[in-house]
């Protein structure tokens, strides 16, 4: 199992009262919160799938073994995580996640 952290702290969605965060998600909570721990993130920051990190934890995170991904990368591997049960590989994220929303948005144009 492995933990990503994302560069959500390159854009301004990743801005939050005056810190640049990125989200650190993995396929189970336990790994996900043994990290946060290991990081000094508090229980009651789990986000219910991931956690905002700040940037000096997220440099933590990494020296603690999580991988680097992009933004775009994490929302497909949470929307799978969700979809499936796993994150699944960041190199096949985003075509994953277009391939999903095609399936999605035909099953919603199908006549009942």
């Amino acid at each position: 199992m492995t933990v990503y952290i994302d560069d959500m702290y390159r854009y301004s969605v990743g801005e939050f009262r005056g810190m640049r965060m990125s989200h650190m998600i993995a396929d189970s909570d336990d790994e996900l919160h043994a990290v946060a721990v290991l990081i000094g993130m508090k229980a009651e920051w789990f986000q219910g799938d991931h956690y905002d990190v700040p940037l000096t934890r997220r440099a933590l995170a990494i020296e603690a073994g999580a991988v680097e991904i992009s933004y775009r990368q994490a929302g497909a591997m949470r929307r799978r995580r969700a979809v499936e049960g796993h994150c699944g590989e960041p190199h096949l994220a985003v075509a994953w996640y277009a391939a999903w929303r095609r399936i999605s948005v035909m099953r919603c144009r199908q006549p009942e």
